[in-house]
């Protein structure tokens, strides 16, 4: 079955930096564009980053931009969330994501296999 496992996350101050890593297994991962999500208590859970099959293309959500950056190793299985100059407001939940289809999607609908999430801290 499809497993994602995602690590690194921890508590960091503001300014500071995080590398989370999204190992996947149990599915043609060079097949699939991946995803990056977020969920902050209270709140919806929320696109952060996309990466295509390729690495070629990514999508950033604009409050990210500039900062994370998406990348992937297919020769790993893995998918990495370069997180840097981190802010309080970055804290949550952070989840990797496979869609339903070889597309793009900011949408938590349009995602079907999810990592049990890792837990970013950021304080000021």
């Amino acid at each position: 079955q499809v497993q994602l496992v995602e690590s690194g996350g921890g508590l960091v101050q503001a300014g500071g930096s995080l590398r989370l890593s999204c190992a996947a297994s149990g599915l043609t991962f060079s097949s699939y564009y991946m995803g990056w999500f977020r969920q902050a208590p209270g709140k919806e859970r929320e696109f952060v980053a996309a990466i295509s099959w390729s690495g070629v293309s990514t999508y950033l959500a604009d409050s990210v931009k500039g900062r994370f950056t998406i990348s992937r190793d297919n020769a790993k299985n893995t998918v990495y969330l370069q997180m840097n100059s981190l802010k309080p407001e970055d804290t949550a939940v952070y989840y990797c994501a496979a869609p339903r289809g070889p597309y793009y999607s900011g949408s938590t609908a349009e995602y079907r296999y999810w990592g049990q999430g890792t837990q970013v801290t950021v304080s000021s």
